[in-house]
């Protein structure tokens, strides 16, 4: 990771329909070119959902209409920097990551399981979007130099923790 090279982030969930989009979009536009993100699926979904596009664009200001769930198949032998896992399952059956990335949980409520009306899956969706935005700033706040010393002191296999209470 060189100061002129953007740091790899993969954002990894199960369905990669919500929250790793969330995730992959808040954290390309805050972190301003600090970052070349990606997010996948153990199980993609196959379409992103409706509302995780509507929340971006709405609160965020953000367009992701070109996003689209796909497999963590598709990023197999890339060295990435970070692995983020957003959901239980997707930290459970992480692949291992060539180059020993560092890897990070946050985990949150899946807004594309959420029964009710639109509104109130809505209001899911911004609720979630919230704690992965609020995670983002957290992670962008550290100054490259910090993140690489963070890189350096973790071993193989260790996780870090942005913006999540220790369970």
């Amino acid at each position: 990771m060189n100061p002129q090279t953007p740091s790899k982030v993969l954002i990894l969930c199960t369905g990669n329909s919500a929250r790793s989009i969330l995730g992959e979009y808040l954290l390309r536009a805050k972190g301003r070119g600090r970052f070349e993100t990606f997010s996948a699926g153990s199980h993609p979904a196959g379409r992103v959902n409706p509302l995780a596009l509507r929340v971006l664009a709405e609160r965020y200001g953000i367009d992701a209409s070109d996003a689209r769930s796909k497999s963590w198949d598709e990023f197999e032998g890339i060295e990435f920097d970070y692995v983020i896992t957003v959901c239980d399952n997707a930290k459970e059956t992480c692949p291992v990551w060539p180059g020993q990335p560092m890897v990070a949980h946050w985990g949150s409520p899946d807004p594309a399981d959420a029964a009710g009306t639109e509104e109130e899956r809505y209001r899911l969706f911004v609720n979630v979007a919230s704690q992965i935005a609020r995670r983002v700033e957290l992670f962008c706040s550290f100054p490259d130099e910090k993140l690489r010393d963070l890189a350096t002191l973790r071993g193989v296999g260790e996780r870090f923790r942005i913006g999540e209470e220790e369970a």
